[in-house]
Formats: C-alpha cells, sequence, structure tokens
C-alpha cells in the first residue's frame, strides 16, 4: 500500500478490522486488500494472492448467476463501481479456493478523496442463505 492515497490505506485499515468480509480495489480495479473474514469465505489468504488485476481476481472465484451461467467481470458491483462511480450490489455463486460454492450478497461503494477525486472502491460481501 505504500505510494497509495491516505484514504485508501485508511480503507485497508477499516477494513481490517470488520467482522464483514471486504474487498479494496483501486481506481483500474487493481485488487489492493482483502480482509481475513473474506480469506474464510473464498479460501485462500491475501498473503498467498496478494494484489492482482482486475482481470485476474474477477473470475479467480468463477462468479456464476442462479442459473450457473459465468458472469462476465462487467456483471459484478465492485466492477460496476469502478466504471460508475456509483454503490452497486448483486448476488452469484462462487467456487471458493477449497472447493466450496458459495451464494453471496455483494454491496460496494466509491472511494473519493477530496476534492471528488475518484481512489477506489469497497465491497462488502458475505453468505446468503440459500
Amino acid at each position: 500500500m505504500a505510494g497509495q492515497p491516505i484514504e485508501l490505506i485508511l480503507a485497508r485499515q477499516f477494513g481490517d478490522t470488520l467482522s464483514q468480509a471486504v474487498f479494496l480495489v483501486d481506481p483500474e480495479g487493481n485488487l489492493l486488500f482483502y480482509n481475513e473474514k473474506a480469506e474464510m469465505i473464498l479460501g485462500v489468504r491475501f498473503g498467498e494472492t496478494g494484489a492482482m488485476s482486475q482481470e485476474v481476481w474477477s473470475k479467480m472465484f468463477h462468479p456464476k448467476d442462479e442459473k450457473g451461467n459465468s458472469l462476465s467481470a462487467e456483471d459484478l458491483p465492485l466492477v460496476q463501481t469502478i466504471k460508475s462511480h456509483k454503490p452497486a450490489r448483486g448476488s452469484f455463486y462462487i467456487n471458493s479456493a477449497t472447493g466450496e460454492r458459495h451464494l453471496l450478497n455483494v454491496t460496494s461503494i466509491p472511494i473519493e478523496g477530496r476534492p471528488h477525486r475518484f481512489l477506489g472502491a469497497m465491497a462488502l460481501f458475505w453468505n446468503s442463505v440459500e
């Protein structure tokens, strides 16, 4: 996170303290961080994956709709927030690194610095009861 705007550094600190799963990305969609709760759902530690491009993380867990159709990156709430700079939400299935299938509810929000500088986005997600 060295060299990142203070708002993203603080967002990472905040995300690290939440009991909710969190993803943090920069304005280009590069994954900067996910917290311990996200590690439990995704089945892989952030220390093992490290930062990664949007192209990689948006496909890594094979997001699918309720009919089993693969979702494109543009269908994911976090990518929608990166492109629109507005909050987004949605639900979809993923397969964790350990092979578990999860139905996730996701809400993503933009992160802005002053004066109105788009700095990235944060997604909060949780397992939904099927």
